[in-house]
């Protein structure tokens, strides 16, 4: 829940700064702004998303948004499932998978974000957890081209704590070795991003470990130099 019009301007700022990267770029703004950033990015490198969508492709639920309004828009991705939408709204693995469904049909990809509270963690949990999600959350069909899967560990969110590189390494390889088991060679090139508190700082590191193929970014991304440090470190990874 950031950015007004205003914002806009870093949109400008990074397209100018990274018109060609060798790596995929991808903001996915508050819906207020979407058909704005999608109009901006429109002819560049930058692809733009939604932060979250309805079930239903339409209907009476006032103030949801979804798949196809989405795409319409100007979105070509879509962000299921984060700590924050299952914190705050109670979301269950069953209606993201049912979002991600919802998703795919209308022509976007959905990107599913799984990961463990401090409690969990701390239990040594941390796998049961994230299995459950991910098995509960991808949607039957998924394949290499229409599933992103991020990892957020939900107590590094915007805490300034990032997991230890073994931590991540764990997490990473037992998500591919599930999606495997799930959808068999297609995990192959499935996505899998890192998120929580990555920063230009920590870019380079993360991107070394295996099986992250990328960064969900938080609060780095709200700046366009921030934000284009972070692709300059994957660029280079």
């Amino acid at each position: 829940m950031n950015g007004l019009a205003a914002s806009l301007a870093e949109v400008s700022a990074l397209n100018a700064a990274h018109s060609a990267p060798v790596c995929e770029m991808l903001l996915c703004p508050p819906a207020t702004l979407l058909a704005q950033m999608a109009w901006a990015a429109k002819g560049s490198a930058l692809a733009v998303g939604g932060q979250d969508c309805h079930p239903d492709a339409g209907g009476a639920h006032t103030g949801d948004i979804s798949a196809a309004m989405l795409k319409d828009a100007g979105a070509s991705y879509v962000i299921l499932g984060h700590s924050e939408r299952r914190a705050d709204h109670g979301e269950s693995d069953a209606l993201v998978r049912a979002k991600a469904g919802a998703a795919l049909a209308a022509g976007l990809v959905a990107i599913v974000c799984v990961g463990e509270t401090e409690a969990q963690r701390d239990a040594g949990q941390t796998l049961d957890v994230i299995g459950a999600q991910l098995d509960g959350s991808v949607p039957d069909g998924a394949t290499a081209a229409t599933l992103v899967v991020a990892y957020e560990p939900v107590w590094a969110i915007g805490t300034g704590r990032t997991p230890t590189i073994p931590q991540i390494a764990e997490v990473h390889a037992f998500l591919r070795d599930r999606l495997t088991a799930r959808i068999g060679a297609e995990a192959a090139g499935v996505r899998l991003l890192y998120g929580g508190s990555v920063k230009p700082s920590n870019a380079v590191e993360i991107f070394a470990v295996p099986h992250v193929d990328g960064a969900l970014v938080g609060g780095a991304s709200l700046k366009a130099a921030d934000f284009g440090a972070i692709v300059t470190a994957l660029s280079a990874a």
